[in-house]
């Protein structure tokens, strides 16, 4: 099980934590919401629970809650820009289907 980030979501989420005071890596979740089902929650880690799952991609501490990995197995997270959006892409090999304004998806 493991979930990576793309040399530019590494660098983003690098200059990100520098900002904050005591961010030590970034917490990727989902949570139930949407028309699809899911959606996705990135934070920064303040804290690494005893049911937390800590992956190491391009220096930077991934940390995944038992219960969203098995969402999340194999996913690899972007950092995009569009015109003035910016934001996270998430590659996800579980997703089955995704609703209409790609804010929720379902597996």
């Amino acid at each position: 099980m493991a979930i990576t980030l793309t040399e530019r979501a590494a660098k983003h989420v690098q200059r990100f934590l520098a900002g904050q005071t005591g961010g030590s890596g970034l917490r990727i979740g989902v949570r139930p919401t949407g028309c699809s089902g899911y959606a996705y929650v990135v934070q920064p880690v303040n804290e690494i629970g005893e049911h937390d799952q800590v992956f190491n991609s391009h220096g930077i501490q991934v940390v995944v809650d038992d219960q969203s990995i098995g969402y999340l197995n194999g996913t690899e997270v972007d950092f995009t820009r569009e015109g003035l959006n910016e934001g996270f892409k998430f590659n996800n090999p579980n997703v089955a289907a995704t609703c209409g304004c790609g804010e929720s998806f379902s597996v």
